[in-house]
Order: structure tokens, then C-alpha cells, then sequence
């Protein structure tokens, strides 16, 4: 996922993300990895670890807030994010098989703030969701996180949670929406090139 040009952040409150990581060329809408589920973590070992590097190295690279596996083409249901909620407070983790809690419907109000997709980069559209969430899955080495908040990061963590259950973001708006939002895209895409946000 990509903040909104707005978007501002402070100190993090979570242990830091897997540093090291290579920067990878990003999927795009499309592609097939990215519009099905993806495997679940059964392995927490070296290779994960180093994925998960690699993603945070590509979401930095790309000025991005999360960033799921699928989303540099590989079939491993994980996100890392780095993100802030309403108040500004920042968080950064890593989920593993991730399960996104929200309100219940009496309870859930919606947040139609705009949204962006690293992976069809260059456009912002409206898209409803509720104004909190939580998500539960495992860091890195196995060990149970959960993650919950609101603002952004509510957001957020239901945009990437939503990539590992093969769904993107345009999924969730109405069709003129998304003809907007490709529209946008397209207007852009000279500046992201195929291996975009490779230096």
C-alpha cells in the first residue's frame, strides 16, 4: 500500500523490520500471483527472513506503508508495513498468515479516505472501509502478533491483509471508480517501468 501524499509519520513503537533486503521489481495488478490466495507460512526459516528483507527493502524503496509477498511475485501469505495511525504514532511489523478482525456492523463506521496500491502505482481513489481494524497471524519466527489500530494504519492493514487473500484493492469500489483509478495509472506510467522501484 502507498500513503496518500499527505501522509506523516513519528517515532516507531514496534521492533524493527529485517534489515538487509534486496530491491525487487514490483508485481502488478494482473499478474496472476496477485488475484488468488496465497500459500500459508509453514517454515520459519532463513529464506522467509530473507524475504521478508527484501520486502521491506522494496516498500522503502517505492515510499511505501506496506507491502505484501505476492506483491514481488512470491506465492507466501505475508505483509510487512511501516505506517502511522490517526494520532501519528508509527508502527512497523511483519504478519505471517494474517486474520483481520473489524467491528461488528452496528459498530463499524467507515473511513472513505483515499487509497493506492504499489502495485498500480501513481493513482488514488476513494475506498470505504471501516475506520479500525485489527490483524492476528505470527512474526518471523513464529511467535503470535497482533497489530490494531486506526487512521492509516486501520487501512492498511486491511489493504495487505486483502493481498494475501488474492484481492486488490480496486476489487472493493464501484466500476467507475476503478476506470478512474486506471485512468490515473495510466496518465503515470512512464514513470514506473517495469522494474520499478529497482534503482
Amino acid at each position: 500500500m502507498v500513503d496518500s501524499p499527505a501522509g506523516a509519520a513519528h517515532e516507531p513503537q514496534s521492533p524493527p523490520l529485517p534489515p538487509g533486503g534486496t530491491v525487487r521489481p514490483i508485481t502488478r495488478w494482473g499478474t496472476e500471483v496477485m488475484h488468488r490466495p496465497q500459500r500459508q507460512v509453514t517454515s520459519y526459516d532463513e529464506d522467509l527472513r530473507a524475504l521478508a528483507a527484501d520486502m521491506v527493502a522494496t516498500m522503502y524503496a517505492a515510499d511505501g506503508v506496506g507491502l505484501a509477498a505476492c506483491q514481488i511475485g512470491a506465492d507466501v501469505a505475508m505483509f510487512v508495513f511501516d505506517c502511522a495511525d490517526e494520532g501519528g504514532t508509527r508502527f512497523q511489523g511483519v504478519v505471517c498468515n494474517p486474520t483481520l478482525v473489524l467491528p461488528e456492523a452496528g459498530r463499524r463506521r467507515l473511513d472513505e479516505d483515499d487509497e493506492g496500491c504499489l502495485s498500480l502505482p501513481g493513482a488514488f481513489v476513494e475506498c470505504a472501509r471501516p475506520d479500525w481494524a485489527r490483524v492476528e497471524g505470527f512474526g518471523l519466527d513464529g511467535e503470535p502478533v497482533t497489530f490494531e489500530g486506526d487512521g492509516l494504519l486501520a487501512r492498511c492493514l486491511q489493504h495487505e491483509t486483502d493481498h494475501t487473500l488474492g484481492t486488490v484493492f480496486g476489487d472493493r469500489i464501484p466500476t467507475k471508480q476503478r476506470k478512474k483509478l486506471q485512468k490515473a495509472h495510466d496518465k503515470t506510467a512512464g514513470d514506473y517501468p517495469a522494474t520499478w522501484p529497482v534503482p
